[in-house]
């Protein structure tokens, strides 16, 4: 008897200790990817402490450019969601999924946004030029609330058990993003038509300028693998001298040669940083989505106010 009931102790015991081993698999952060850190930020701000998140396009890095490494296959492999803009901002994409053979639910996030299309440069080799897709959607903060909703459903999907704390941290952060929309408007109502011109070193910001009545105009096309033509950076620089924009600004993730050499041609001045497509390392000025307009609004505000003066 006394046997029986050790043998009894020990299946019991082991099958507590199996269990424990499920609950805290169970528990256990969803491993998920995003593209790159804007994205990868947002999907933090609504998942939590109930996700894993890695970044493909880490801070300070640049999409257009970026060349998919052995090790990116690896952390798509071990994946449950892969989430990416869309829009054809991603063009390694495809390639990269099926290189990798994951078998991740890919979460296109920009699903639902109006977007918007832009003429691509003329090449040199033809002299054609076609019409593109912006991809740099989040750039208004109307659309960043739509790419929230669909994190916050794909999230919820995933883990069915924590909706109720998803979308609670979903409510949250859509509430601070119609608040800073609600700051950029503003910050910006008072600007002159005639100044709300700004120079940027890459086509990053259409979305943004249309959201909130700037133009933006840029010696590189949409991506920033495109090289501008000669003619088109003389264009550019008479365009300057003639409306006297006093500011020019280069982004976190290109080369500030060009426009440091425009710079120099018109005599307009540096404006400083801009965060378009990367966010900046923690330590940076903007280390998040919400940050990012944060440094950017204040910086093009001063510039336009510079502007015909």
């Amino acid at each position: 008897m006394r046997k029986h009931l050790r043998t009894v102790f020990v299946a019991v015991l082991i099958a507590l200790i199996g269990w424990g081993g499920a609950a805290r698999a169970a528990d256990a952060p969803l491993p998920v990817v995003a593209s790159f850190s804007v994205l990868g930020d947002m999907v933090k701000q609504v998942g939590g402490d109930a996700v894993d998140v890695k970044t493909l396009v880490v801070p300070d890095n640049d999409t257009h450019a970026y060349q998919p490494t052995p090790e990116d296959a690896k952390t798509l492999v071990g994946a449950k969601l892969i989430f990416v803009n869309g829009l054809g901002f991603e063009g390694w994409r495809e390639r990269l999924v099926s290189a990798s053979g994951t078998k991740a639910q890919l979460i296109i996030a920009s699903a639902g946004v109006k977007s918007r299309t832009m003429i691509e440069d003329a090449t040199e080799a033809d002299g054609t030029s076609s019409t593109v897709i912006d991809p740099h959607a989040w750039q208004d903060l109307s659309n960043g609330r739509i790419y929230v909703r669909n994190i916050a459903e794909a999230l919820k999907q995933a883990l069915p058990d924590q909706a109720g704390a998803i979308q609670a941290r979903a409510d949250r952060y859509d509430a601070l993003l119609a608040r800073m929309d609600r700051y950029v408007k503003a910050e910006l109502a008072d600007i002159p038509a005639s100044q709300r011109k700004v120079i940027t070193s890459h086509d990053a910001f259409g979305y943004f300028g249309a959201a909130y009545g700037i133009t933006f105009v840029a010696p590189e096309g949409l991506s920033t693998e495109a090289e501008p033509s000669a003619s088109d950076v003389a264009l550019l620089i008479e365009q300057i001298k003639a409306e006297k924009v006093k500011l020019l600004f280069i982004e976190n993730m290109n080369s500030p040669r060009l426009i440091q050499q425009i710079a120099r041609d018109t005599g307009a001045q540096m404006g400083g940083t801009l965060y378009s497509d990367a966010l900046s390392p923690p330590d940076g000025p903007a280390p998040t989505y919400l940050a990012m307009f944060e440094n950017n609004v204040p910086k093009l505000k001063s510039a336009m106010e510079l502007n015909g003066k």
